[in-house]
């Protein structure tokens, strides 16, 4: 595989400048700005990651204030209350995107929410603890505990809150193929492992997040 010398020049190379490249980066949350978002806005963030799934997101966003409002502020003591006949009158809300199973999601994923606050203080504390190096590992445990987080909804999750991750995105699986450390897109806990040491030793050379690796690494593949 390339070293991240080779990525930073063929980059700069792209975009022509410095400045214009870094302007392009993602930035991540530090740690202090993961563990104070509340984990009503955590919940809120983890329902609109699964209604994205599959659907044009901007519909999704234009709906989310009515969501909000259906969904108590997105509060996961009073949403893990919500029973079957309470979802059944959502079904009946045109506001909302009535579709059953993703309903359904929403007061399995607040008794998760509420599951990590038990153990750890607040969800917020899971997501800035957990270390980049091994962000793959966090990946798993959201698609296990939490409710339709499976696939790539969970590193999406992560980048819509602001925890660093890398994301297996179209460009950057065929990025990683060209640098012949995984031959199709990472499934399986060998592969994830093997993208997951790249990315440490990117790091490690550059100093730089994860999400800013993944895309610069993703611009090396011609669109």
């Amino acid at each position: 595989m390339r070293d991240y010398q080779w990525i930073h020049e063929y980059c700069l190379n792209r975009f022509g400048s410095t400045a214009a490249l870094e302007a392009m980066l993602p930035q991540p949350r530090s740690d202090a700005e993961l563990r104070a978002l509340g984990d009503d806005r955590y919940l809120s963030l983890i329902a609109l990651r699964v209604f994205r799934a599959g659907l044009k997101h901007s519909l999704v966003d234009a709906k989310w204030p009515a969501f909000e409002q259906a969904f108590f502020g997105f509060d996961p003591h009073k949403v893990v209350l919500m029973g079957a006949e309470h979802l059944e009158r959502l079904m009946q809300d045109t506001r909302l995107i009535r579709h059953l199973g993703k309903l359904k999601s929403v007061p399995r994923n607040a008794q998760f929410v509420l599951d990590v606050q038990k153990e750890k203080g607040s969800f917020g504390a899971l997501i800035a603890d957990w270390p980049v190096s091994d962000i793959v590992g966090l990946w798993k445990y959201l698609a296990k505990h939490g409710s339709q987080l499976g696939g790539q909804s969970a590193p999406r999750l992560l980048r819509m809150v602001g925890k660093d991750t890398f994301i297996a995105s179209e460009d950057m699986v065929a990025a990683l193929k060209a640098q012949k450390i995984i031959d199709k897109a990472p499934t399986s806990q060998k592969e994830l492992a093997a993208v997951q040491a790249a990315f440490n030793q990117w790091q490690e050379q550059s100093g730089r997040p994860l999400c800013q690796l993944s895309m610069m690494l993703a611009h090396t593949v011609n669109h």
